[in-house]
């Protein structure tokens, strides 16, 4: 799939694993994996990266649970990367309140603010926040659609069921301009894509296992919906997990430690088997890992952006916690090495072989 190389994104992820340290290889404490994560994300604003996305998680192995407000601490510590998020977990949040924050953090960085809208594939949020899960669809209908209302800037006047109704209601602080930057996290369902070119958003394609290439025809799905609605084909992403190290093989190790020990963990609640070492090679050869030097890391992302037709991809660091001096070496890479790399290969047309 033809893709423009002109247009390329290139983004971090992280769900703010709690690193372990890097003497004493116990794991830090959420105070510290916070403060960390400040000092990642002004890394990847020096070595070039173009956006961050941190991901809400209300879960013991995650420090993130509120993102706007590590995005308004990285937004004093950075000058040009974005700061968002992957995703934000709209339907258990106040749609209200989630645009007043990234407005906030939109005034802080100068504009670099843009929130990723999500159902969220944990549903932890749900009953913390006092949300039935019987109305997970409906909910993420709902709040989608007051959200968009909300992007508009104009005084609200809205009837709602799971949201409050307001009438000429004023949200503040303004954006003067333009419109919040806003994504649509999907994971993998036609509706989800249907319902985000409805509402004139960008998706971000969460590919977390198995051949990437199999998410294609969602990204056809979103330009032939786009066409038939009326509505601007906008740009769209991938997201998936790897490591990036010196070698192949230590990469490799650090993915395997990892990687597998986060996806065993959250297989016992989802009643996935154990990762084998057959299954993790897979991913790390032909799926959705993106694990091993940056000649190989670039290699493989400028094969898998054209196969699926995007052209944005996030790399999401840290799975599993990971050494803390690691989790910094990914991002170096990445940025250095990486990222000018995918771009040389696909300028050359490489990327489509």
């Amino acid at each position: 799939m033809t893709i423009n190389h002109r247009n390329l994104e290139f983004g971090l992820d992280t769900f703010g694993d709690l690193a372990f340290d890097d003497t004493t290889k116990e794991r830090i404490s959420y105070s510290e994996s916070l403060r960390n994560i400040v000092a990642e994300g002004k890394l990847a604003d020096e070595v070039g990266i173009d956006v961050i996305a941190l991901g809400e998680h209300h879960r013991e192995e995650y420090s993130i649970s509120s993102p706007d407000t590590v995005l308004a601490a990285l937004a004093m510590v950075t000058k040009t990367i974005k700061l968002g998020t992957g995703v934000t977990v709209l339907s258990s949040d106040d749609p209200v309140r989630v645009y007043e924050r990234f407005a906030t953090v939109d005034a802080l960085s100068n504009g670099r603010a843009q929130i990723m809208l999500g159902r969220g594939s944990f549903t932890e949020s749900f009953p913390l926040f006092g949300y039935d899960l019987q109305d997970y669809e409906e909910l993420f209908e709902e709040k989608t659609a007051m959200f968009s209302e909300l992007r508009k800037g104009k005084p609200l006047t809205w009837e709602g069921k799971f949201t409050q109704s307001l009438k000429n209601a004023d949200v503040f602080p303004k954006i003067e301009g333009y419109q919040l930057d806003t994504y649509v996290g999907v994971g993998g369902t036609p509706e989800s894509i249907i319902r985000a070119v409805r509402y004139g958003f960008p998706v971000m394609l969460a590919i977390i296992g198995g051949e990437p290439a199999r998410f294609a025809p969602y990204v056809d799905l979103y330009k032939k919906a786009a066409q038939q609605l009326g509505q601007p084909i906008l740009p769209i992403g991938m997201h998936s997990h790897g490591v990036i190290a010196d070698t192949d093989e230590e990469a490799y190790e650090i993915g395997w430690n990892y990687i597998k020990k986060s996806m065993d963990k959250i297989g016992l609640d989802r009643g996935w088997p154990a990762m084998s070492k057959e299954r993790f090679d897979f991913e790390v050869e032909h799926g959705s890992y993106y694990v091993g030097s940056p000649e190989t890391v670039a290699q493989k992302i400028a094969r898998m952006m054209p196969q699926v037709g995007v052209e944005r991809f996030d790399l999401v660091y840290g799975t599993g916690g990971q050494l803390q001096k690691d989790r910094f070496k990914t991002i170096e890479l990445y940025g250095t090495k990486v990222i000018p790399r995918v771009k040389e290969l696909l300028a050359a047309g490489d990327g489509n072989a």
